[in-house]
Order: structure tokens, then sequence, then C-alpha cells
């Protein structure tokens, strides 16, 4: 029996809409409603006055974000949600599915769950069902939601259908995990825009004991009119007696179709987020705060509106904060929006228990499809384009609100550390996790030349850390007690250096005379002559015979897309013999199972690297067993469970191999020395 006690008042004559009411925890919910997005157990920008003051009757928070702060141990002490942010009205969880998916190059997919690192603290983590479900009952939210895979709504059939499988293995254990807890728990159809796979998906589900049925997966690539089609598929096989939730959806005009197609609940962040960019809603249509049409405006935002922001300031206040990025005019014109989606739910109410939202319907998706009638915008003069300057190939990148800069190659489209700061990764991957300055200061060996090869020197990034690592163990320890230091940069276009050069401003890695010194004369050497640097330009597969035998490589060319070359398993094995008079050790970003498998084969020992940004792993391999051993990190070897899952994999070695080929490239992996018994202690 639902834990909701779920009751349909009224169905629309002539549409699926209708109006129903249910208990929670917490309180009476009364739909269709609209629920503001709380992540971080806040509505950006309101208190629980200004909330309850728009009409919000029930808030979303997010067990992921939540799950990483303030964690789970607060909310155990605290007693719950409600008491953490004093909010006695009914609060939903959503369970991380959707921010799992929206983290594409940082968690790993398995059964057991989602592996991802987290963006506070770097730890990784396991998201799985019974975390998920755990995390929401230390919240104490009133409903819970099952955890499960998102994808694209346009992702193939057989990429939509595993996940929706994976889905229901998942909300099967999410039943399990949730226990005698009194908390509600809806399940997810998922599917993509499959129509016998989301039939499948509400088929499979009402046939549960969940006390609710959420539509997932729209609104993640699909044009609104498959998000309205899909939608009204599924409520078409949601049984009529739990409320229905469509996630993540979406503007007024979305949700009055929804709701024509059966659907009582609803979350966005587009009132805050548009409220933020300045954009309001109104029964006049949407308004842009940021025209100066409304500089010297005395009117309210909408003569119809009773909120704050109308009661209490003129438009020409209100354009004003919002030019000025004040923080109020987020605050207000937040109010104001979310004061005209409750509003908006509560004509659709009213009109379906007086059976008449078909008109109602009929009238208002034209009246919300509306902009500004009264200011129409005018075309704007054409603007001067402006483009980051660029050296052949490649061009200045910015990452936005990263605050950092790099470089795109322009005719592949791929970024240099596209999404992690450069000299973070540059540190935190190469220079730090090779411990670098351990190694220049380590006592015993100063007369010992350290032979580090940067392969892929690009904007000179990685190579500026190592610099960078040198002068401050010189000027903490001094030269003499130092090793010497030889770097060797492998590059075969030095136009991505060239345009960090020119433009230093945008790079201030470079703001250095090794990198001009570099470009004007190949080699650069550190003033104490501890250091040197050498330019190896020109194909890196003909170059790196000719260098000295390297004790760390920094591994960083372009992908295996752009640079495929440089990611076989004979070319690593041409490494592996260049290094061979000592041990040496290889780092690099990817964590890719093809070039962890190239490694092997080329008879490194290969292990898990840290992860950095986004990314939870990288790759370590070393030249002798020994070495993974006495690393100060001990990094931990690729194990039996790699090994089984790259035997389920349907592309264990290139396809491009022979059948006999491939079959001594498996046995070369299955008979690797670190797959052996006696080297499961490394």
């Amino acid at each position: 029996m639902s834990r909701l006690n779920f009751t349909l008042e009224q169905e629309a004559t002539g549409s699926r809409a209708r109006a129903a009411r249910f208990q929670t925890l917490h309180g009476e919910v009364q739909t269709p409603l609209f629920m503001p997005v709380g992540t971080q157990a806040t509505v950006k920008g309101q208190t629980i006055h200004t909330l309850k003051a728009t009409g919000s009757r029930v808030l979303l928070a997010n067990t992921f974000h939540l799950l990483l702060r303030p964690g789970p141990e607060v909310f155990r002490k605290v007693g719950g949600i409600h008491r953490f942010m004093n909010w006695d009205g009914p609060v939903l969880t959503d369970s991380g599915g959707f921010q799992i998916f929206s983290l594409p190059g940082s968690r790993r997919m398995k059964e057991e769950g989602a592996t991802f690192q987290s963006y506070v603290d770097g730890n990784v983590h396991l998201l799985s069902p019974e975390t998920s479900i755990g995390m929401q009952r230390a919240i104490g939210s009133d409903i819970m939601m099952v955890l499960d895979q998102c994808i694209a709504s346009t992702a193939p059939h057989a990429e939509a259908e595993a996940a929706m499988e994976l889905t229901h293995r998942w909300a099967l254990r999410s039943l399990a995990a949730r226990g005698d807890s009194l908390q509600a728990l809806f399940g997810i159809v998922q599917g993509a825009c499959h129509p016998d796979l989301r039939k499948k998906s509400a088929e499979f589900l009402r046939g549960l004991p969940f006390d609710g049925l959420a539509i997932g997966g729209l609104a993640v690539g699909e044009t609104p009119a498959e998000r309205y089609e899909f939608t009204g598929m599924v409520t078409e096989h949601l049984p009529k007696n739990l409320p229905r939730y469509l996630m993540g959806v979406g503007t007024p005009l979305d949700l009055l179709e929804a709701v024509h197609r059966g659907v009582d609940l609803f979350d966005c962040i587009i009132p805050s987020q548009l409220a933020q960019r300045g954009t309001v809603f109104t029964s006049q249509g949407k308004l842009h705060l940021r025209r100066s049409v409304h500089k010297f405006s005395e009117e309210p935002l909408d003569p119809q509106c009773g909120c704050q922001a109308c009661r209490e300031h003129s438009r020409a206040y209100l354009h004003h904060l919002v030019k000025a990025d004040e923080l109020l005019g987020w605050h207000l014109l937040s109010i104001h929006n979310l004061a005209f989606y409750h509003g908006l739910m509560r004509e659709m109410r009213a009109s379906i228990l007086q059976d008449a939202f078909l008109p109602f319907y009929e009238r208002m998706r034209t009246e919300l499809a509306r902009t500004d009638s009264e200011n129409p915008s005018v075309t704007p003069k054409p603007a001067r384009i402006f483009h980051y300057p660029r050296c052949g190939d490649y061009e200045i990148h910015p990452a936005g609100t990263g605050g950092f800069n790099s470089v795109r190659q322009i005719s592949s489209g791929e970024v240099m550390h596209s999404v992690n700061r450069p000299e973070d990764e540059a540190n935190r991957l190469y220079v730090e996790q090779s411990f670098l300055a351990g190694r220049l200061t380590a006592a015993g060996v100063p007369g010992e030349e350290l032979v580090v090869w940067d392969v892929g020197l690009g904007a000179a990034t990685n190579a500026m850390a190592v610099v960078r690592c040198f002068e401050r163990c010189q000027a903490e320890a001094g030269t003499g007690a130092l090793r010497a230091l030889r770097l060797v940069s492998f590059e075969c276009d030095l136009d991505p250096l060239r345009l960090a050069a020119r433009n230093a401003g945008y790079f201030p890695h470079v703001r250095h005379a090794a990198p001009q010194a570099i470009l004007a004369h190949g080699h650069w050497t550190h003033r104490s002559g501890g250091m040197r640097w050498e330019l190896a330009q020109g194909d890196f597969l003909e170059c790196f015979a000719g260098a000295p035998p390297p004790d760390l490589i920094f591994y960083d060319p372009f992908s295996f897309k752009t640079d495929s070359a440089l990611w076989t398993a004979e070319t690593f094995a041409r490494i592996f013999q260049a290094c061979a008079p000592k041990p040496a050790e290889l780092y690099t970003y990817s964590a890719s199972t093809a070039a962890r498998v190239a490694l092997l084969r080329a008879g490194f020992f290969v292990g898990e690297g840290v992860g950095t940004g986004p990314k939870a792993e990288t790759t370590i391999a070393f030249t002798r067993a020994e070495s993974a051993a006495a690393h100060p990190r001990a990094p931990r070897l690729l194990g039996d469970d790699w090994l089984t899952r790259w035997r389920r994999s349907s592309a264990k070695v290139p396809a491009a191999l022979s059948s006999e080929a491939r079959t001594e490239a498996e046995d070369r992996i299955e008979r690797h020395p670190q797959f052996a018994p006696a080297s499961k202690g490394l």
C-alpha cells in the first residue's frame, strides 16, 4: 500500500490533466505542483520565509551534492534536513543519477554503482542504490528517488536499453535498501526517445511497490515536441492511483503541456537560473530586464502579480540591480519567477477541479509563448566578431568560469587541458605524483642526473611545472644538494608554444625566460647550472632513440584520435627498450583500457594513477615490478578485477590485428607477470 495515501480528485474532460492530493510526513500536497530546486539544502538566494511567501510547498534537494557536503553524519546528528534548514514542509530528494550523468569524464559506471571523484576534496566515492538510499534516509526527505542511469535522450537503442535494464535492477535494490522506512520512494521510467523501451520500463516499474513513478531522461537533448510526445506516451502506461513526476522540466509552457498529458509534479532550476540572467515570466510575456527600454520605467514587473518584487519595486530599479550585478536583483527576480510558477500551477488546479482545463490550456499555450509585446526587440546591428588569437592550427580556448585558458587544435577540435586548470593538472598528475621534488633532494644521489622525458610539449605546461619544481627545491635546499636535472621535451609542432608565448597574458605559466629560450635556441640552462631543458623537435618516434634513457616519462600527447601512432603497443615497446639501462616510470592522463592494454603488451607493469579534475583515475606504468613496490605512493597495480572486466570486453585488443596476432596479444596479457600469483603483493 502506498505511503502517500494518494487521492485522485478530478480528471479533466478532453485532456489527461488531473488534480490530486496526497499526504507526506510533513503535510499534505495538492497537485499539479511545482517544486523549487534546493540542491544544497537551499534554493539559491532565498530564505524559507520568501519561499513560503511565493507559495512554495515542496522543495527538492540533491543527494549527490549533500553526500559530498555536509555529508550524512551532519544530517544524522541534527536530525534530518527539515531541522537542518528550518523547513517544515515536505522535501523530495533526487538520487544523484542526473549528476552522475553530468560528469561523463569523472565517473565509472558498473553494476555495483557509479564511482566518481568528489569536486569538494578529490576523494573517490561510490554512489550505489544502497548508498543513495542510505544517504536519503539520513537526509530524512519525505520522498526518495531510486538511483537510475540517466543517459542522453537521443542515445541509440542499444545504449538506452542497457541503461534502462540497469535502472530496473537498481530499482529493485533501492526498494530493498528502503526497508521499513516511512519515507515514500519513487521509481524512474527510462528508455530515452524509444517508444518500446519507455513502455517496457513503465510496465516493469508499475508492478513494483513504489509510492509514485517519475519520468526521467527528458530535457537532456530532445526537442520540445519530442518531450511532449514521450511524456504523454509514458503517462498512458502509468497507474492512475500513484503520483507522476516529470523530472527536471521546465518552462511554464513545458509544465502546461505536461499537465495536459497527465503529470502531477515538476522541478526545474529555470526560475532561479533565468532570474540570475535578468529574465522573468509575466502575464505580459517574458521580460528581459537587462534591456535599456526598462531603464526609466516606473511600472511594476507584472501588474497582475502581488509578489514582493512587483509590490515594492519598479522595473527601472530592477533593471538597475540587474545591470549592476547586484545579488538583490537575482533575489527579487527569483521571488517573482517562483510566484509566477506557483500561481500558474494553482490556476491549472482550479481549472481542472472546475472541469474547465481544456479551454484554459488552449488560451494559456498561446499566452505562455509570448515575449514582451509592448517592447518588441529590434534586430541589433551585426556585432564585430571577436576571435581569440591563433597560431597555425591552434587558437586560445577560454574555459569560462574556470578562470583559465587552454589551447585548442582547430582541425580536430581537441583542447589541451580542457577541464582542469592546466598548471594544477601538470602538478598533480606529473610533478606531485612522480615525487619529483623528493627525487631531486634525495640524499645519496646528488651526482646522478635525473632525466625526465616530456612527451607532448604543447604549450609547455608540464615542462614549466618541472622548471618551477626545480626552482622551488633549489631555493629551499641550495644548488649543491640537488640532483642534476635534464628535461627533454618532444614536440613536432611548436605553434602551441608560440601561441602561448606571444599571449602570455592568457597563460601565466610562460612568463619565464625558459620558454622563449626553447623557441629561440632549442635549449635552456638554469643559471645555477643544475638543470638543462632541451627540445627534441620532430616526430617523437624518430627522435627519442637519440635521447638519454629516462627516469620519468610524462606522457601527454593528444588523444588516440589525434595521435594514434603514439598509443600503440609497438610504440610503448620501443619506449620500454629505450628505458632498459635503468628502471623508469611512465605517467599519463589516459585511463582507457586500450592504452593500458598497449602498455601491458609492451611489458610495462601498469597501475592506477591519481584522479585529476573530472578523471577518476589516470595511469602509472613501470618498467620493473620492484619500482611499483618501492614507489612512495604505493599505487595499486591492475589486478584480477580489471582482468575480469577486460576478458568480458568485445574489444580486448586492436581490431586491426590478424586473428593470429590477436590471439598472441591476448595471451601476452594473460601471461603478464603482473597477474601472476607471486606479484599480488606488489
